[in-house]
């Protein structure tokens, strides 16, 4: 007779294998990627907000740009200085008060001073102050030149950062 042996006894409960726990969720993102988020929003944001100044910019001097070019055809037609003078002085006054509301009535020294606002050549400055006195005396205007110097100085003046608080022109 054999005898039977008595089976094992375990050494201690029965275990499975080790599960995973589930990859983590994409949703949501860790408060790093919020942070990255919103600062990539705020650049975009800022970025438009430069392009669109920009454009206005460009298109408001292609319109006084334009207007330049209409004043040179007409005095191309009619040859009148006088005209073509006060033409272009008056768009002058018009970009000159971007930098002060009361460049309309500023003259003499004060208008020259801030024409002087805006960093062009003495060329340029030089040819500005015959155009202004082309307007009250007949003078030979050289009108390439006065084109010339006109639209250096539009551009610039156009192109030019305005303080919140212009400086008040002082009149003479």
């Amino acid at each position: 007779m054999s005898a039977r042996l008595p089976a094992p006894a375990q050494a201690g409960p029965a275990l499975r294998d080790i599960h995973l726990p589930p990859a983590p969720s994409w949703w949501p993102p860790a408060p790093g990627w919020w942070l990255l988020a919103a600062l990539l929003l705020a650049l975009a944001a800022i970025g438009l907000l430069a392009w669109c100044r920009r454009r206005r910019a460009r298109i408001a001097l292609r319109r006084v740009l334009a207007e330049v070019d209409a004043l040179a055809a007409r005095h191309a037609a009619d040859a009148d200085d006088g005209a073509f003078a006060a033409g272009l002085h008056q768009l002058l006054r018009r970009a000159a008060r971007r930098l002060d509301a009361r460049a309309a009535s500023a003259d003499g020294e004060a208008w020259r001073a801030l024409l002087a606002r805006v960093p062009v050549d003495a060329g340029t400055m030089a040819q500005l102050e015959r155009l202004e006195q082309a307007l009250y005396r007949p003078l030979p205007l050289d009108r390439d030149a006065a084109l010339a110097a006109a639209r250096r100085w539009l551009a610039r003046a156009l192109r030019q950062r305005v303080p919140r608080k212009a400086e008040p022109v002082a009149h003479a």
